[in-house]
């Protein structure tokens, strides 16, 4: 992939060096320190659109919580939510033994505010949400260990797998049914249209809704380079080997083998890519502030998270292509806002369909990377609010909760990474030319 992306002024080359300079390094590093690594999530809610296809059985869709008994008390502390304290009776994880400091407290607030955060919480900001958030307080949700539950191939697949992507581009990306996404097994068979009707029809869409396609196109771009990435090469004596697999990065992406299509998924993922780094730079003054803390009891780790991930914004500021959202929703105020509403409910929409993932892990990263692109729109549109912020009081104008904070650094380190690895796929390609 080279030359410059469609709908912005941006090169691939640009984009290359500077996640691989300056991004990929400090955003790893952050997401290892304790605040980024714990993500609540509830991984029992039903399916939403059609009965349960089951779960996955194999033993790598599993995903381990952390048992109660090790999450450190500190970490419910300052919310305003209510735990029960069931005594955890099952075995405790090994792993979990590895994670020396268990930290994240649920709030982005310093002691003195934590009376003010019990108002956020009370807050409804529904209306700027994107996502259908977890209930926090069900008694299904909970803390899940990022390392020690990776994301990568766990082999789920077919059918139910390709319903949860053929609903979300068939029902919610503004497509006429008449209109056939190039590849899709479940769509009719097209005879001799070989997906390029579909692009025609693209192209004559405004840019809110193309700029929507794309987001999706790139997030499943993203996720399929992850599982090519961290792939179950081999199991000789129950020790699996994982690593890159240059045979499925080829099925998925090469030319030839993708009808051309390929190429146009991962030019998607470097739109992504630039759109949430864009969301990056602009949520840095709501970080900026003295109140907001990445409190996890530890006061010297809290600091220096906060210094990395505010070395992470000035790194975001400095990159000199950004993609411009102001040309987005700029027509007349009534049509803009409008369109601006149908653009969050089609995505809210994409979010509760994460629900229908059968395979848990696959369902806690997809719900994890959509809620990240979820909280990076709610920054795009909530410039004027954020600018506005008091400096030493939160606001209700604009508020984070501490799960949106977390799914936002993580789904943007996995699209850093995503852009890493297809560095490594390019060498690796060489090698077997």
């Amino acid at each position: 992939l080279t030359g410059v992306l469609d709908d912005c002024l941006c090169d691939i080359e640009s984009i290359d060096d500077f996640n691989t300079f300056k991004i990929f390094p400090k955003i790893q590093k952050l997401q290892e320190r304790d605040y980024f690594r714990y993500y609540k999530v509830n991984l029992k809610r039903p399916c939403p659109f059609w009965a349960d296809d089951g779960h996955c059985s194999i033993k790598d869709c599993h995903v381990e919580p952390c048992p109660e008994s090790k999450i450190p008390v500190g970490i419910k502390a300052g919310s305003s939510n209510k735990y029960s304290k069931v005594a955890n009776h099952s075995k405790e994880l090994e792993d979990c033994e590895q994670a020396n400091k268990l930290g994240a407290v649920n709030s982005t607030l310093s002691n003195q505010s934590k009376e003010a955060f019990i108002d956020w919480a009370r807050y409804d900001d529904s209306q700027d949400h994107f996502c259908e958030l977890d209930d926090e307080r069900s008694p299904d949700a909970q803390y899940v260990d990022l390392l020690l539950n990776p994301e990568r191939y766990t082999g789920y697949k077919g059918p139910s797998a390709w319903r949860v992507w053929n609903s979300i581009y068939e029902e919610n990306c503004f497509k006429p049914r008449s209109v056939y996404r190039p590849l899709n097994p479940l769509a009719p068979s097209r005879g001799g249209d070989d997906g390029e009707s579909f692009y025609t029809w693209l192209e004559g869409l405004c840019l809110e809704k193309r700029v929507f396609y794309k987001l999706i196109s790139g997030l499943h771009a993203s996720i399929n380079l992850h599982l090519c990435a961290n792939y179950l090469l081999e199991e000789t004596w129950g020790k699996p080997r994982w690593g890159p697999n240059v045979k499925e990065f080829t099925r998925r992406f090469d030319p030839l083998e993708t009808k051309g299509e390929g190429p146009r998924r991962l030019k998607n993922l470097y739109f992504l890519y630039l759109i949430e780094l864009r969301a990056l730079s602009k949520v840095a003054p709501y970080f900026e502030r003295a109140v907001v803390d990445l409190y996890t009891g530890n006061g010297h780790e809290d600091a220096e998270s906060k210094a990395l991930l505010l070395d992470i914004f000035r790194d975001t500021k400095s990159f000199h292509m950004h993609f411009d959202e102001k040309s987005m929703f700029a027509g007349d105020k009534k049509g803009a806002k409008s369109l601006k509403e149908e653009f969050r409910l089609h995505f809210k929409n994409i979010s509760r369909i994460m629900d229908c993932v059968g395979c848990d892990k696959c369902r806690l990263w997809g719900k994890l990377q959509t809620q990240g692109l979820g909280t990076a729109l709610k920054i795009l549109f909530s410039e004027k609010e954020i600018q506005n912020l008091p400096e030493n009081s939160p606001s209700k104008g604009f508020q984070l909760t501490r799960q949106e904070i977390v799914a936002l650094v993580n789904a943007f380190g996995r699209l850093s990474t995503s852009i890493r690895e297809l560095q490594n796929f390019k060498v690796l390609l060489q090698q077997t030319r």
